[in-house]
C-alpha cells in the first residue's frame, strides 16, 4: 500500500474501520499494527449481504474459492468502503448501502502462495427481490443461513450466521 498522501489517507481509513469492526479474527488488529511498519500487501474487502429477515446471505461462486461473499482487492488510492461497494456492484449487480460499522476484520491468505492479507468485512441489507447481475462465470446466489455452502473458508459460515443473529436481535420488535 502506497505511503503517499492518498495512500496514508486510505491507511488511516483502514485503521479506523479495523478498530470499529464488531468482530476480530486471526489477531487482525495486532497484525495490522505490525504490518504498518513495512510496505503492506493489498487490502481485501467483502460485503456480507443479508436479506431484511436475516435468513439468507448473498454469495458469489468463485472459480477456486467456492461460494464466498462478494469482494476483492482495494485498488491504489481507493478507500476500503468504496472498494467494497465497487466489488459488490461488479460481482452481484447491486450497489449496496453499507451499514455504518464494519462487521469484521481478519487476516487470511487467499492463495497458498500469497502472503497473509488484511480483510475488512462490511455489511448490507438487501431485499431478495432485487435483480442480480454480476460477472460472467461467477454467478451470485442467495443461500439460506441454515444450510451449508461449499467454500475454501468454511469458518465464514458461522461468522456470517453470528452476524445475522446479531442484526436480527437488534431489530425493533415487529419491524423488518
Amino acid at each position: 500500500m502506497s505511503r503517499g498522501d492518498a495512500g496514508q489517507m486510505v491507511l488511516d481509513e483502514v485503521v479506523a474501520d479495523a478498530r470499529l469492526a464488531m468482530l476480530e479474527f486471526d489477531g487482525a488488529r495486532a497484525w495490522l499494527n505490525e504490518a504498518r511498519q513495512r510496505p503492506m500487501e493489498p487490502l481485501a474487502v467483502e460485503v456480507w449481504v443479508t436479506d431484511p429477515a436475516f435468513e439468507h446471505v448473498l454469495l458469489v461462486k468463485h472459480r477456486v474459492r467456492g461460494w464466498v461473499p462478494p469482494g476483492g482487492k482495494v485498488e491504489p488510492g481507493e478507500g476500503p468502503r468504496a472498494a467494497a461497494v465497487r466489488e459488490c456492484l461488479e460481482e452481484t449487480g447491486l450497489r449496496p448501502t453499507l451499514l455504518p460499522e464494519p462487521v469484521a476484520v481478519a487476516v487470511r491468505s487467499y492463495r497458498a502462495d500469497w502472503s497473509p492479507t488484511l480483510g475488512l468485512s462490511y455489511a448490507a441489507i438487501v431485499g431478495r427481490d432485487v435483480p442480480l447481475g454480476g460477472e460472467q462465470n461467477q454467478p451470485p446466489a442467495w443461500f439460506c443461513l441454515d444450510t451449508d455452502w461449499q467454500s475454501i473458508f468454511p469458518e465464514d459460515r458461522e461468522r456470517i450466521r453470528l452476524h445475522a443473529r446479531r442484526l436480527a436481535a437488534s431489530r425493533p420488535i415487529g419491524g423488518r
